[in-house]
């Protein structure tokens, strides 16, 4: 009866207020004991950038569920989710509070790119029973990994890599997470996990593995161990396997579901196996850094999902057509992505029709030669194209780029190709990344290369281009990462453009004909080389300049003048810089103290004047500094012992310093290079320079003398350094030298000397010496150079110095010694300048001949080149070192240097920086290790 008196429309309303009171959810706001736990764990954080301001207890900002990085359930207002992961650039810092156990309903719990300053990670995170994921990468934890982790049995992420971890005894805790779909620990050292593989296999649901740099321990049988059928994405890459471990039989005998398959960086040897064929489900085998040898098996035609199939910087041989040839099959139809470079692969580039779904092709640096055919302009879908550093040859035309719409990438470098292209051709392509360095592009800018707008990596240096910068200022883009025109013929000046990078990028300029004043939009950059121009301008755009980015500025080889400015607060981040070989004077500027993390400091040959400021105190991380051939005086001062403990190259050389030798020189434990000829040093050698720890040890074939920032740094002046413009490239990772020549230093030479049995070089010529040559002088055994000419010495020639069988060079000409001169192998070697005007010694090589010595020589070899020649008033030490040093050249530079194929994180832009060194003929290999890095990373 009720609903019959109510009309129609007002029984409509009501059953739709109905629904609408059944269907509306409260607001919720968070739990007042969830809200005071993450109060808690801020107490716990140093929150730098302000990340967690709205985490506060004022009333306004009672619902935590509204702060940052917080999430709360609609339907119960508990916190579900934690994210405190901001950025890598802008971390937390302090440690993660056992606070976390009051969010029992967490599920989703962030904390990777923070600093917790390896602080244990809490183990109330083991009572979280409702987490899901668990991301803790990047976050500098240390201690032990807690074994509470093992109650999470929901969790299907875990993610615990690239931390401070202790080496772990056992993963027995592992299993327990059932669920585990997604597991991290790359860097974490397993090395003592044996059984790491059977605890891996009890995750019966895990897609996806990645143990990156565990030191895993080799396996040796896998017939217990049951393979996962879930495995989709396996990383064992960077753990130096062996062909001699059974993991690879793991992997062909079981693991038929793995998709993607990342091995780089191992030691697997031999023929790649055939086994990998099995993997029916590959589309992505990254075999890169390993020791494979011969070609492509023929049973990877039959990989019918295989896109990307990477094999760079193995010992690959064979013909590249064969190796085409072994994946013609439903292989070739799939690969996109074809990576051969740094191998030893032969033949000519054949036609690439049989894989039409091609996008990128690395063949850089093989043995390929020949022609390309113009047919490569067929492969339309083609972004990266990677030919440099082959011995191809012939004409590139238009033809050869007409359908290649979707190239971004292209690498021609260092080939014979001539570029026969049209004036007024325009590409189909917008390039990003254009390498056609040592190839004939010139004399002119090609005009071509103006209608990349999209360009932000260029490198055309020693590309025969003599133009000048007139009407090209369209080179330098705002969204320009890395330019290297360096080694070319570029005229003109550069105008002060009104510019803003997107974000500093890498220019060198070095090496050409550029004049004027350096633009200040330049030093908004982050590595700057303009070295060896015709700059001449004062030096004060400096001063309008404040970039804190700048981490490597050369200036040297210019014609700059004027006073340096004072202005060196504006570059803070500096850890390079070098303004050698200019014309600057007056004082070094107090500011160069505020280059608190400057590593490099070159100021040599200049005019400067003056005393050390006081302030170079302030830069403790010292490495490398040469103040050589200025007019600084003043004693050395103390603090330049005590305030820079990094300190291994020091050249104050041809200044005006005096005062007694600066004992403080001593507490330089690591000084392996110490020039301070040509001053005015008086007092005798210290004792204590046996404290010089560095030069105790004797060389070794791996040793390294520079790290970091310096191997950014010209080689070849490095060698203009050591060797003053000899033009040499030098063993400088092994160099430990003192030469103290040109003083006014008395005394005996004292025995605490002999301890430096790391020594190849001692030049203690022409200073006021007295007493004996001491008979332990025999135990620098790795001495290749010893001058102690001009001297007032006297007594004998001890018979041990016949024990340093390495020696090259000798000089003890103008003493006071007598005797008779020692002989034997190498000593024998030395012709009478070593020994002239010493008018009481006798013996061969000498024509005064000892009483009762026979007529008989010894059958030697004896070249003039080794010994007695007296060194130029400008050179470091005598030039019969720079024979001796030279045979060395190539170990040394891939002591010096080898560190940077092997440091994967660095950019591609830090290791272009060694381009100017490639057309020395000297420094090739320096240079190829370098490009190798740089094309993998790109």
């Amino acid at each position: 009866m009720f609903f019959q008196i109510m009309g129609g429309n007002s029984l409509q309303f009501l059953l739709t207020f109905v629904l609408f009171l059944l269907c509306t959810k409260p607001t919720l706001s968070c739990i007042e004991q969830e809200r005071q736990a993450l109060l808690k764990i801020k107490e716990d954080l140093i929150d730098d950038y302000g990340h967690l301001y709205s985490w506060s207890a004022e009333e306004g900002s009672k619902d935590c569920c509204k702060w940052g990085g917080v999430r709360c359930s609609n339907q119960t207002g508990h916190i579900i989710m934690l994210n405190l992961n901001f950025s890598n650039l802008e971390p937390l810092r302090g440690k993660l509070s056992p606070f976390l156990i009051d969010l029992q309903y967490l599920n989703h719990l962030d904390v990777q790119n923070n600093d917790f300053n390896q602080s244990q990670i809490p183990n109330s995170i083991g009572s979280l029973s409702n987490l899901i994921h668990l991301d803790l990468k990047f976050a500098n934890f240390g201690t032990n990994i807690p074994f509470h982790l093992g109650n999470l049995s929901s969790l299907q992420y875990l993610d615990l890599s690239w931390n401070n971890f202790n080496n772990p005894e056992n993963l027995e805790w592992l299993p327990q997470l059932s669920s585990l779909r997604y597991l991290d620990m790359s860097s974490v050292n397993l090395s003592k996990v044996n059984n790491w593989l059977q605890v891996v296999n009890k995750l019966p649901y895990l897609t996806s593995l990645h143990l990156e740099s565990c030191n895993l321990p080799s396996i040796f049988s896998v017939w217990l161990v049951n393979s996962s059928t879930s495995l989709h994405s396996l990383d064992l890459s960077d753990n130096s396997l062996t062909s001699s471990s059974s993991v690879l039989q793991w992997l062909f005998n079981f693991n038929t579901s793995v998709v993607k398959l990342d091995l780089r960086f191992n030691q697997f040897h031999g023929l790649i196996p055939d086994g990998f064929s099995k993997m029916k489900s590959l589309t992505h085998l990254f075999l890169d850094y390993n020791e494979f040898e011969g070609g492509i098996p023929k049973t990877f035609s039959g990989l019918c999902n295989l896109n990307t199939l990477s094999l760079p910087v193995n010992n690959l041989n064979g013909q590249l057509l064969e190796f085409f040839h072994n994946l013609t099959g439903c292989a070739s139809q799939s690969i996109e992505v074809l990576n051969l470079d740094w191998n030893q692969i032969m033949g000519s580039l054949p036609d690439l029709a049989t894989f039409p779904s091609l996008r990128e092709l690395g063949l850089h640096h093989n043995h390929l030669n020949g022609t390309i055919l113009d047919n490569l302009g067929k492969q339309s879908r083609l972004e990266r194209l990677y030919l440099g550093h082959n011995s191809f040859e012939g004409f590139i035309s238009e033809a050869h780029f007409s359908e290649l719409t979707k190239l971004k990438y292209l690498d021609l470098s260092n080939t014979s190709l001539v570029f026969n292209f049209s004036s007024d051709w325009v590409p189909p392509f917008q390039l990003e990344k254009i390498a056609l360095w040592s190839c004939q592009l010139g004399p002119q800018f090609p005009k071509w290369l103006q209608t990349q707008k999209n360009c932000i990596w260029l490198d055309i240096s020693n590309s025969g281009i003599s133009d000048s910068l007139f009407n090209s200022y369209w080179i330098f883009s705002p969204r320009l990462v890395y330019m290297n025109m360096s080694h070319n013929q570029i005229s003109g000046h550069i105008p002060n453009l009104s510019l803003e990078f997107s974000s500093p990028p890498t220019i060198d300029l070095s090496s050409n004909k550029l004049e004027g004043e350096i633009p200040s939009f330049l030093f908004k950059v982050t590595h700057l080389d303009i070295s060896n121009n015709l700059f001449s301008e004062p030096a004060l755009f400096l001063c309008t300049t404040n970039n804190r980015n700048l981490s490597i500025l050369d200036l040297s080889n210019n014609q700059l003048l004027g006073e340096l400015p004072n202005c060196w607060m504006h570059f803070e981040g500096l850890k390079i810089l070098n303004v050698a070989n200019n014309r600057f004077h007056g004082k070094i500027p107090n500011s160069i103290g505020s280059l608190l993390g400057i590593e490099i400091l070159d100021l040599g040959n200049n005019s400067f004047t003056g005393e050390l400021p006081s302030s170079l105190k302030n830069c403790t991380k010292l490495k490398f500094v040469n103040l050589r051939d200025n007019k600084l005086s003043g004693q050395i001062p103390m603090w330049l012992g005590s305030s820079h403990p990094d300190l291994v190259v020091l050249f104050l050389r041809s200044n005006h310093f005096f005062g007694s030798f600066p004992s403080h020189l001593c507490h330089l434990k690591h000084l392996q290079l110490l020039d301070l000829a040509l001053n005015h040093i008086s007092g005798s050698i210290p004792k204590c320079i046996n404290s010089l720890t560095a030069l105790t040890s004797p060389i070794s074939t791996t040793g390294h003398l520079y790290k970091g920032p310096l191997d950014f740094f010209h080689c070849d002046d490095l060698a203009f350094w050591l060797w003053k413009g000899r033009d040499l490239s030098s063993n400088l990772g092994q160099i430990k030298s003192i030469d103290l020549s040109s003083n006014k230093i008395t005394g005996p030479i004292p025995r605490e000397i002999m301890e430096l049995v790391g020594l190849i070089s001692l030049n203690l010529s022409r200073n006021l010496l007295t007493r004996r040559i001491t008979t332990e002088i025999g135990a620098l055994r790795s001495l290749e150079v010893l001058d102690l000419s001009e001297n007032q010495l006297s007594g004998g020639i001890p018979s041990s110095i016949a024990l340093i069988n390495s020696l090259n060079f000798l000089d003890l000409s103008n003493n006071n010694l007598s005797g008779i001169i020692p002989t034997g192998p190498q000593l024998n070697t030395f012709n009478a300048t070593a020994y002239e005007d010493n008018p009481n010694l006798c013996g061969f090589p000498l024509p005064k001949k000892c009483p009762g010595e026979t007529n008989q020589n010894p059958a030697v070899n004896r070249g003039g080149d080794h010994a007695g020649i007296q060194e130029t008033e400008d050179g470091f030490i005598t030039p019969g070192f720079y024979v001796s040093v030279a045979l060395g050249f190539v170990i040394g530079f891939l002591g010096v240097f080898g560190t940077l194929l092997l440091n994967r994180s660095w950019q591609f832009s830090h290791f272009n920086f060694l381009n100017y060194v490639k057309d020395k003929q000297d420094a090739t290999v320096v240079v190829n290790m370098a490009r190798l890095r740089r094309q993998h990373q790109t």
